[in-house]
């Protein structure tokens, strides 16, 4: 027999790992009713023996007590938004490729630049820090320098792990999207309407309208999900040379980062994947506004800098609107 230490963290490996297989890789191995019996003996093992209770244990995902407001969080490094380019066409990408090499000082005859094109999820940004490991905080971006603490809120979302794995560095700021997929946003208005309840108008703003909940409980019943797209501060961390190589390394840690990202080379390569994301975008489980697109030297993003409130190194390229 294993002791009821042992036991408490089979079953939070346990339930962690179905909670990823549902959530992040929709394959799910057991039934929701084999889910909620190892739920179930979790809480128990919890309640007659406190001291096992943990603040990563997915038991602490269904929320604590309603809050009196939001707090405000200064965000140490500010969360820039993204300049949008408008042109939907292929010289959209084509001029922000000659943009870029006008202010690398490149030359007709030098490489193409390499970029990191990824998908524009249509949710809400959210800063996540986690220390030693364990998700410290949550914050939205707000007006780019102060946003709003929605932590208890954030950790009933069950793709967001609250605990890294492996060796995870001091301090390591994750941004991302917050967002619901179109299946889990049909299958709430169903609940709201078989409770002749008001339906929600749409997965972005319902997802918005869930974040910022004074109660958490009211979060924890909103199916959802989160991808990773860039960083803030690091700290403990040796960061590497590129920024899909710095998503890697986010994902390797347990964080989910959407897997139609890809390297291209100079304005033929991003005029290519805008066009294959634009083919697949009314497949794709969840709603896209667009691609973006980033220099993907970490080095020469430091040179470009910023402009105002954006990145002269990213741009969002848009779609027809649907």
């Amino acid at each position: 027999m294993s002791s009821p230490r042992e036991r408490a963290a089979a079953l939070r490996a346990e339930i962690e790992r179905h909670n990823r297989l549902y959530y992040d890789e929709d394959a799910p191995e057991i039934t929701d009713a084999e889910y909620d019996r190892l739920f179930r003996e979790l809480q128990a093992l919890e309640a007659e023996h406190p001291q096992l209770a943990t603040a990563d244990s997915p038991t602490q995902r269904v929320g604590g007590a309603p809050a009196k407001d939001l707090a405000p969080v200064r965000h140490e490094m500010p969360m820039l938004s993204i300049r949008t380019e408008t042109d939907t066409d292929d010289t959209g990408a084509a001029n922000f490729d000659a943009r870029i090499r006008r202010e690398l000082g490149l030359e007709p005859g030098d490489a193409p630049v390499e970029y990191a094109a990824e998908l524009k999820l249509d949710g809400l940004a959210i800063s996540l820090r986690y220390e030693k490991g364990a998700l410290l905080r949550a914050a939205t971006r707000g007006d780019g320098e102060v946003g709003e603490d929605v932590t208890a809120n954030v950790r009933t979302i069950h793709s967001i792990p609250l605990k890294l794995k492996g060796k995870a560095p001091e301090i390591l700021e994750v941004r991302g999207e917050i967002f619901m997929t179109r299946a889990a946003f049909e299958k709430l208005n169903q609940r709201q309407a078989r409770a002749g309840e008001k339906l929600f108008i749409n997965p972005r703003n319902t997802a918005a309208g869930a974040v910022r909940q004074l109660d958490p409980k009211v979060t924890a019943q909103r199916p959802l999900s989160f991808y990773a797209y860039g960083y803030g501060v690091m700290r403990g961390f040796r960061a590497p040379r590129r920024h899909s190589e710095l998503l890697d390394a986010i994902e390797a840690l347990g964080v989910p980062v959407n897997r139609e990202r890809k390297v291209v080379k100079g304005a033929e390569g991003l005029i290519a994947y805008h066009a294959t994301i634009g083919e697949k975008r009314g497949s794709l489980p969840f709603d896209i506004d667009g691609v973006v697109y980033k220099v993907n030297d970490l080095d020469a993003q430091h040179d470009l800098g910023n402009v105002a409130r954006e990145p002269r190194w990213a741009v969002a390229h848009k779609y027809p609107a649907q």
